[in-house]
């Protein structure tokens, strides 16, 4: 289990790096007014990444003490947020940016494309953003979202 929590923190940077990159990727293509094999990769490997991690967290979500579903689990904050609000909102932003990328993948124009991986990608990452267990989130109070 410990080495699995390693690998889905670690694949955590690289996915929030190939989303940024992605996103930053497609302004630049808005401006180029192309949409190249580059574009398309660096969409997939965002997208791809993000289902390898939902994969691990799957694995861990059926394995973790933090998962409990027992009587009162939703008043505890951490099986709260394990449970619940770390899985939903994660598997929001993967569906958004499998969404994102398929519209992008079937718009014709390569404006059109680049303004859709910006904007479903940009949601997805704030939502992902809300929804990783940041170290600071119990220094600042935050139990949780909801």
């Amino acid at each position: 289990m410990s080495a699995l929590i390693h690998i889905h923190s670690g694949l955590r940077w690289i996915a929030l790096i190939l989303i940024l990159v992605a996103i930053f990727n497609a302004i630049g293509g808005k401006k180029r007014g192309t949409y190249e094999k580059k574009d398309k990769m660096i969409n997939l490997f965002a997208m791809i990444t993000m289902h390898t991690q939902l994969l691990i967290g799957l694995i861990m979500y059926f394995q973790s003490p933090k998962v409990q579903f027992t009587a009162g689990w939703m008043k505890q904050p951490m099986y709260r947020f394990f449970g619940m609000e770390h899985f939903l909102m994660m598997v929001i932003a993967i569906v958004l940016i499998t969404i994102g990328r398929k519209k992008a993948e079937k718009a014709t124009d390569a404006l059109v494309k680049h303004k859709k991986i910006v904007v479903w990608y940009t949601i997805a990452l704030l939502i992902i953003l809300l929804a990783i267990p940041w170290p600071f989130r119990t220094a600042l109070g935050i139990t949780t979202w909801f």
